[in-house]
């Protein structure tokens, strides 16, 4: 699973692409110095797998992670093939989920693309240009479906409904994530299209330091404009976030963010709320050799998570022994966890909670 990072140029994404990798991407004062797509690897910070390091007290930590791809600048006219519009807008078709940066902050020494700073503007503008593809898109779709629905076959006049309903939705500047049907009706005809604005989206407010606890009047003016999109608003002073990841002492870098008013990095908070953007969850094992965090879709069954780490332990799976998190840490190990007759058996038919440690049973 992929989130991408967009925007429009000089916007901060390469940089905030380098502080959450620490793979360094170029980055340079001026439009597409980002040509071919950037990925990185990104573990996600979690505070539980320390607390599980401290008590089992492991041979090795091995973190959850998360998939970042740093995607080129949008232009006016990306749709249409201008600057390397089709290009870019493959990469982000090939995310799971978008993370939309937006510049907040003033610069004199740092060039704007269309000449001053106002993000409501930059934000339209590449929410143009991503629904005009997903209008190509759907009209391609429409001139089959709707063939097939003048034949009087049920699924596609249903399939004509719900596609004609997308591009109403399009061609009045709205995105598909929008369009309210039923969860059936986009599973089925929505999905495998594969729209860009149907992806999830976070925006990223990337602001002088000064504004990075509290926002400024930019952030303020993009959460009163995103309030109906249910998305997330991060705040996030990218330049200085980045200067930290280069610190090597923990403790400077520590005294760095509590200078900045912050408990933490920003890029922490980001990496987790793109994992939950992407959908995922976490459980863990824990055992003297490794304790690890593994990731799996929201809603994953018992098997299903097991065959994350072999798919021999989903085919030939028994049972699953789990231990909420609270009651590990509450007992302090697993065996005393076990002694207090609270550790749980679970069959096939069990939802993992996130942040459930666990242990499979299997046979092959």
């Amino acid at each position: 699973m992929k989130a991408g990072i967009v925007g429009l140029p000089n916007v901060g994404k390469s940089t905030l692409f380098n502080c959450l990798s620490n793979a360094k991407a170029q980055s340079a004062n001026f439009p597409f110095c980002t040509i071919e797509p950037n990925v990185g690897v990104v573990n996600v910070p979690d505070p539980r797998l320390e607390k599980l390091e401290s008590l089992v007290n492991p041979e090795r930590v091995v973190p959850a992670t998360v998939e970042i791809v740093d995607i080129a600048g949008l232009v006016k006219g990306a749709s249409k093939g201008e600057g390397l519009g089709n290009q870019f807008l493959g990469n982000i078709r090939e995310t799971d989920a978008i993370i939309h940066v937006l510049r907040c902050f003033e610069n004199d020494n740092i060039v704007h693309v269309d000449g001053s700073v106002d993000p409501i503007r930059d934000k339209e503008t590449i929410d143009i240009e991503l629904q005009l593809k997903d209008l190509e898109t759907v009209d391609k779709k429409l001139e089959k479906v709707k063939k097939a629905a003048r034949t009087g076959n049920k699924d596609a006049i249903k399939e004509d409904e719900v596609l004609s309903a997308v591009k109403r939705a399009l061609e009045s500047g709205k995105s598909v994530r929008t369009v309210q049907v039923d969860d059936t009706a986009r599973q089925e005809f929505i999905k495998p299209l594969q729209f860009i604005t149907d992806k999830p989206v976070l925006y990223l407010c990337n602001v002088n330091d000064d504004a990075a606890v509290d926002g400024n009047e930019y952030v303020e003016k993009v959460r009163e404009l995103v309030k109906d999109e249910n998305a997330e608003v991060l705040v996030l002073a990218v330049g200085t976030e980045a200067d930290i990841t280069e610190l090597e002492d923990y403790e400077e870098r520590k005294e760095f963010l509590s200078d900045m008013g912050l408990d933490e990095p920003g890029s922490a908070k980001l990496i987790r709320s793109a994992y939950k953007l992407l959908n995922q969850e976490t459980y863990f094992t824990a055992g003297v050799k490794e304790v690890r965090a593994w990731t799996i879709n929201a809603g994953s069954t018992a098997p299903q998570a097991a065959g994350v780490i072999h798919t021999d332990f989903e085919k030939g799976f028994i049972r699953a022994e789990v231990i909420k998190y609270d009651t590990y840490v509450e007992y302090g190990s697993e065996q005393k966890v076990k002694e207090a007759g609270k550790l749980k058996v679970e069959g096939k038919e069990y939802i993992v909670q996130d942040g459930d440690i666990m242990h499979f049973l299997f046979n092959v």
